[in-house]
């Protein structure tokens, strides 16, 4: 009986999947922007470029679309927004009602218009992701795959410190049991199926590197060479990466406070033995008295290792309060 459910299933999925690589897909492009538009006339002219190839090569539906999402943006990208969609109805815009951020306004995309297409891929505005490869994205998802990752074959167009600090990040979070895809920022594609999955992921401390692995959906990576931003100023300085960064292990991983507990169970074994040996050289060589520069420096010791687990405490409860208020992601202003 188990033999024949299996065959049926494997029969099942087969023929989905002939169906899917015989239906001509419905594909989005969600751009999260911010203070774009410098940059934004040049991608909006490869992307309809593209477009237009891949429709008339019957790779994708004649109602695709491109859709940009202005996280409230300080310059004229609404206006160059409003513009692109009068000249030309493959594009969309939504403007987001303030500054939420740029994981907040990239779900934002995704949730709105998760129902409009058959799959959606999310990209950059900077064109340093290559557009080009949308072609073999489709061509993944013709085949079977429900998320497609964009992966950069190398970072050589970063500095070296960028370069050093984003091996770390990557390390420190296998290391932290946070699963990730090596190199790959937010390029990727998402099947129907995908995004539902993921809007049953309410959590508003967003980081979606390590949640879009979490869904277990059949994936598989493109590789690429990143370029170099065509204009303006990347809007993730140091600061931000920081913040970025602890956001993706805060909200994935509990191993900081499993340090804390080893390291004050070490402490305390540390203290047990100095008192003892206090002790021992008080009773048997009736001489107590401790160095002042030892004396300080364990104060100084200790003191650290306890602001610094109060810190990684505080981040945690920071972020369940943060949780807890339940406010919304992001709040729409306009929709074109």
């Amino acid at each position: 009986m188990s033999c024949s459910l299996a065959i049926i299933l494997k029969t099942v999925n087969r023929n989905s999947l002939i169906v899917k690589q015989n239906t001509i897909m419905k594909l989005g492009i969600i751009i999260p922007c911010y203070n774009e538009e410098e940059g934004l006339s040049e991608t909006t002219k490869q992307l309809q470029l593209l477009i237009d190839v891949m429709m008339n090569e019957n790779k994708i539906s004649k109602d695709s679309f491109v859709c940009y999402v202005d996280d409230g943006s300080k310059d004229n990208t609404w206006q160059l927004i409003e513009g692109f969609k009068q000249s030309n109805p493959i594009f969309k815009g939504i403007k987001l009602s303030r500054n939420f951020g740029h994981q907040n306004a990239l779900i934002a995309g995704l949730m709105q218009l998760k129902d409009s297409a058959d799959a959606l891929i999310s990209m950059d505005a900077d064109l340093q992701d290559d557009v080009n490869i949308v072609k073999d994205f489709v061509q993944k998802y013709s085949e079977g795959y429900d998320v497609v990752y964009g992966v950069r074959e190398d970072r050589s167009q970063d500095t070296k410190f960028k370069r050093g600090t984003a091996e770390f990040f990557y390390k420190f979070q296998r290391f932290m049991g946070i699963e990730t895809i090596h190199n790959h920022a937010d390029y990727r594609l998402l099947s129907k199926k995908a995004l539902e999955a993921l809007s049953q992921f309410k959590e508003v401390n967003l980081f979606l590197r390590g949640i879009v692995p979490l869904l277990g959906f059949r994936s598989c990576s493109i590789h690429y060479s990143r370029g170099e931003r065509f204009a303006g100023e990347t809007k993730y300085p140091l600061k931000k990466m920081i913040l970025f960064a602890l956001e993706g292990i805060t909200s994935f991983s509990i191993i900081p406070l499993h340090m804390i507990t080893i390291i004050g169970f070490i402490l305390f074994i540390f203290s047990l033995v100095a008192i003892v040996w206090v002790a021992v050289e008080k009773v048997f060589f009736g001489d107590a008295v401790q160095g002042w520069a030892s004396t300080m420096i364990s104060i100084y010791f200790i003191g650290g290792i306890q602001i610094m687990s109060l810190g990684i405490i505080g981040e945690y409860i920071g972020r369940n309060f943060q949780e807890g208020k339940r406010r919304p992601r992001y709040i729409i202003d306009k929709e074109v």
